[in-house]
């Protein structure tokens, strides 16, 4: 084969290449093999990273810090959050209801300004125990932060068992609240 006819067969094998991907994809989809929202985590199975944050001082809540992730009497909810995210909105009500049932939720203010998070909480409701600020976001970065609203179980030994990019949504409360109360 000379060298023009390998330049004119490239795209074709490319071409090839992506279309059974995608015929992969979605056969993945069809037998639940594929997960297009999963995003695998490092921590899964091990100890968050040590962090300590200041608190949001608007809020009034004790900061957060890795010490607070160890030696739990149950699992507790870590979530990443900011007032300026959009699905974070949609995220609370579920939030909420899980401090209602008595879950310790904890947050992580991602980004985000003290008056603003501040103001979010008095017009949402808090759902936290614990609000550590995270302005820079080195700490989402060490957890593998994808983007927030993004959420972490952390067992009763301290490791993390679960994690979700995206919002809580109420479709999924069963399966958090199982997971909570183990």
């Amino acid at each position: 084969m000379t060298r023009r006819q390998w330049l004119m067969a490239a795209p074709l094998g490319v071409a090839a290449a992506g279309g059974l991907g995608f015929w992969a994809m979605l056969r993945g989809l069809q037998d639940g093999s594929f997960n297009p929202r999963g995003v695998p985590s490092a921590l899964i199975g091990r100890a968050p990273p040590d962090f300590a944050l200041p608190p949001v001082e608007a809020t009034g809540l004790p900061p957060l810090a890795s010490e607070h992730l160890r030696g739990l009497d149950r699992p507790v909810l870590v979530n990443f959050w900011a007032s300026w995210c959009v699905p974070c909105i949609i995220e609370h009500p579920q939030l909420m209801a899980l401090h209602r049932a008595g879950v310790p939720v904890l947050g992580v203010n991602y980004k985000d300004k003290p008056a603003d998070a501040q103001a979010f909480l008095t017009r949402h409701g808090n759902p936290f125990r614990r609000l550590g600020a995270d302005e820079p976001g080195r700490v989402a970065i060490d957890w593998g932060v994808y983007g927030v609203p993004e959420s972490y179980v952390v067992a009763r030994d301290g490791t993390v068992r679960w994690r979700w990019a995206g919002p809580i949504t109420p479709e999924m409360m069963d399966d958090v609240r199982r997971l909570v109360a183990a």
